[in-house]
């Protein structure tokens, strides 16, 4: 963590030069007559970042407000004068098929705030259809497949890990189920590979009961020795564990029909399902492994197998956001919901980092897709744990300090559009800013993402009752 005693010795200055001043010599020199030299002076650290400023204030963009907008109730439909401080984005978002909504932690009510008018707007204005949550697939699958007939929260927490079942989040949810009396629905999908829930309760199209128990005992399996420390026992088990998610992948194909019947609202059900149970079958076989290595070497204070284990679960997700970004939704545009340090476009760049999902994935994407990251300026944010972190003042000279010269709660500016020019190198140069909550990195800020939005003051989600299983951010 960084205070900001260290502000001087930590944030780089590089050389910029300002107004000339000219001297007026004209000296002979062997006959020849030396002509006036324009003289330039380097100027200081802070009037540099006083350019910054004045630049930043004159080139982003504020918005009037993060609560999402009021919907009918007759299809969820939005008057558009109501996003008219968004229409910013339609330049940037037209030609893209992916963007990416990010945030550096899952524990800020303004960020679920935010996001879900961001996705009304997408939704409305520039024909985003599917959101994409930093969540199982499987569940995800199994929650749209029933999204008309059961109650919002209940969608909401069978789909999306636990960080997010909040009362900032549940209007999504609210939205998301309005517009399925339209004619263009906004759908729920996931990426992840971790085991959130068991995929198997009232699974009516698995016919054998003794099935359904061993696939039901199967997960709680799967979980547990993902948080174990005994290699030798989760190698011994492993065979078995696979042959249940082998059975069950037969069964999908036998009963497509009955799968279909009980998830009417997902017409992808079986492919989704099928993943789903590949993807356990991966985690058995590998993920868990790194997982259980992770366990036994950061009680050592070696964290190596963390970084292979994280590089291993976004490699995971970038691979399922590709197979439902061309397989299964190959004509939809996908808005994700994801950690920054997910979606970012090169965090393998900070060092000791493993690389990304989004750095992962085909350059064709890359090239179809906006990453916008979510920051935070000063107030109370979450952990995972749900315990409240009292984040430490903005550091001055940040990209946070930056942009809260716009003097506006919600700011945005655009990054990946912008030439280098007198008061903007901030952007293209080593910057602070707090990639990870309070956890401030030096960035290549347009290498990581194409934009960035500020919210000032921040605080805790008002978080709804649960049982969470434990999950990787």
């Amino acid at each position: 963590m960084l205070s900001t005693s260290m502000t001087s010795a930590v944030i780089p200055i590089r050389t910029v030069y300002g107004e000339a001043s000219t001297g007026t010599s004209s000296q002979p020199m062997n006959g020849t007559v030396v002509h006036e030299q324009q003289v330039r002076t380097a100027r200081s650290y802070q009037a540099a970042l006083s350019d910054w400023k004045r630049w930043a204030a004159d080139h982003a963009y504020a918005l009037h407000t993060i609560q999402p907008e009021a919907w009918s109730s007759n299809g969820g439909s939005i008057a558009h004068d109501k996003f008219s401080d968004l229409d910013m984005l339609i330049p940037l978002l037209a030609d893209k098929r992916i963007v990416y909504l990010g945030e550096n932690s899952h524990g800020v009510a303004e960020f679920n705030l935010v996001k879900t008018r961001l996705i009304q707007y997408m939704h409305q204005t520039l024909g985003f259809n599917i959101v994409a949550f930093e969540s199982g697939l499987g569940d995800a699958a199994l929650a749209q497949g029933q999204i008309k007939m059961t109650a919002t929260q209940e969608t909401m927490m069978r789909s999306i890990f636990g960080v997010w079942w909040t009362k900032e989040t549940k209007p999504l949810f609210e939205y998301m189920k309005e517009t399925h009396k339209s004619e263009s629905p906004l759908r729920l999908t996931g990426f992840d590979i971790q085991v959130q829930s068991p995929l198997f309760q009232n699974a009516n199209w698995i016919p054998s009961n003794g099935l359904k128990d061993r696939a039901l005992q199967a997960e709680q399996e799967v979980h547990k020795w993902r948080m174990s420390k005994d290699l030798s026992g989760f190698r011994k088990a492993k065979r078995e564990l696979i042959k249940v998610y082998e059975e069950l992948l037969q069964v999908v194909t036998k009963n497509e029909n009955a799968l279909k019947m009980d998830y009417p609202d997902e017409p992808h059900i079986v492919k989704l399902m099928k993943r789903a149970l590949e993807d356990r079958i991966r985690v058995i076989q590998e993920f868990n492994e790194l997982c259980i290595q992770s366990n036994i070497l950061t009680e050592q204070e070696d964290y190596s197998a963390s970084q292979s284990m994280m590089e291993w679960r976004d490699r995971a997700m970038a691979s399922n956001l590709a197979w439902l970004a061309t397989e299964i939704y190959p004509e939809e545009n996908i808005i994700v919901w994801g950690h920054n340090g997910h979606i970012s476009k090169a965090q393998s760049l900070i060092s000791t980092m493993p690389k990304s999902m989004g750095e992962l994935m085909s350059k064709e994407l890359q090239q179809e897709s906006y990453v916008m990251g979510l920051f935070m300026g000063e107030g109370q944010a979450a952990e995972n744990t749900r315990e409240p972190v009292q984040l430490d003042p903005i550091i001055p000279g940040s990209m946070e300090d930056i942009l809260s010269a716009a003097g506006q709660p919600y700011t945005f500016m655009d990054l990946r559009y912008r030439e280098n020019e007198r008061g903007n190198s901030w952007i293209f140069e080593r910057m602070i800013a707090s990639y990870q909550v309070m956890m401030p990195m030096s960035l290549e800020l347009r290498r990581h993402f194409d934009g960035v939005l500020l919210i000032k003051q921040v605080k805790m989600p008002t978080y709804l009752p649960h049982k969470v299983t434990k999950q990787i951010g």
